[in-house]
């Protein structure tokens, strides 16, 4: 269950969407003063190095962040994301890569507050030294599904919650609905975006079951593939079902994902911006 790196993956075009979807609805929270909670199930280490030895194993970066860093004519929807990395990356050459957790410290104002929850003994040792010098921040060393319901609903009654688990384990895709619908009980109105990816197009066929018998009225499907579907023999793309997502962000991602289907090569690939219906 503790075997998942995400050093490995960083970057990649799952990383790229994945972070997209989440710059945007944390810039729409900001439209409003009042303030709102950054909760992470599953953050990870919050920053990555590409040059390390586990994002060098992959170089799954090259196929995601790498292609869209000296990209030109790039889509106003996808600059407040890229204008993050520009910022981590000071020099021509792109060299770090931040995960949700830093891309949201970046973005939360003073008055707002982060909730992360981490597993991994090494990561999170290493996104307490990234990231606890915040005071906006806290990190809890705990099972992230278990670990969001105990905080909602949040004082603040608005947050944005982030479910990304690695789905190493097969129980995951239950149990990650399991746990939305819960969320959803307890807290009606927060935006809950959960990730998913596509190795098996049936797994992702009953993740959209199991969600429109839920009864939660208002989840969008955004989901983008830079290769065809496959029998299983890795992961061909992915996505995110948005609860509560802002109302602009299925016209914003619209125009970003052809953008991003050509930028990389994705020629065999497709997407998806659709309302699921119950």
């Amino acid at each position: 269950m503790l075997s998942y790196r995400h050093a490995f993956h960083a970057g990649n075009h799952a990383d790229v969407l994945k972070h997209v979807v989440l710059v945007l609805t944390l810039e729409y929270y900001q439209r409003k003063d009042k303030p709102f909670w950054y909760i992470d199930t599953h953050a990870g280490s919050g920053l990555y190095r590409l040059s390390s030895a586990e994002s060098q194993k992959t170089r799954e970066f090259a196929q995601g962040i790498q292609a869209l860093w000296n990209a030109k004519d790039v889509p106003e929807t996808l600059q407040p994301y890229l204008d993050q990395i520009r910022q981590l990356n000071p020099t021509p050459t792109l060299q770090n890569y931040p995960g949700s957790p830093w891309l949201a410290a970046q973005r939360l104002r003073p008055y707002d507050q982060l909730r992360l929850f981490e597993l991994h003994p090494s990561d999170v040792k290493h996104l307490g030294n990234n990231l606890a010098h915040d005071k906006r921040v806290y990190i809890n060393q705990h099972d992230g599904l278990k670990g969001l319901l105990s905080l909602l609903p949040p004082i603040t009654r608005r947050a944005v919650t982030l479910i990304d688990p690695s789905y190493e384990l097969k129980s995951d895709y239950a149990d990650v609905i399991t746990t939305l619908a819960k969320a959803h009980q307890r807290f009606a109105t927060g935006t809950y975006l959960l990730w998913y990816p596509v190795i098996e197009r049936q797994r992702v066929k009953q993740m959209v079951k199991a969600l429109q018998q839920t009864g939660i009225p208002d989840i969008l499907q955004i989901e983008f593939c830079p290769s065809a579907d496959s029998n299983g023999l890795g992961m061909t793309g992915s996505g995110l079902f948005v609860i509560n997502p802002p109302w602009v962000l299925a016209s914003q991602m619209q125009i970003a994902l052809p953008w991003l289907k050509q930028t990389l090569a994705a020629a065999d690939g497709h997407s998806t911006v659709a309302h699921l219906q119950g």
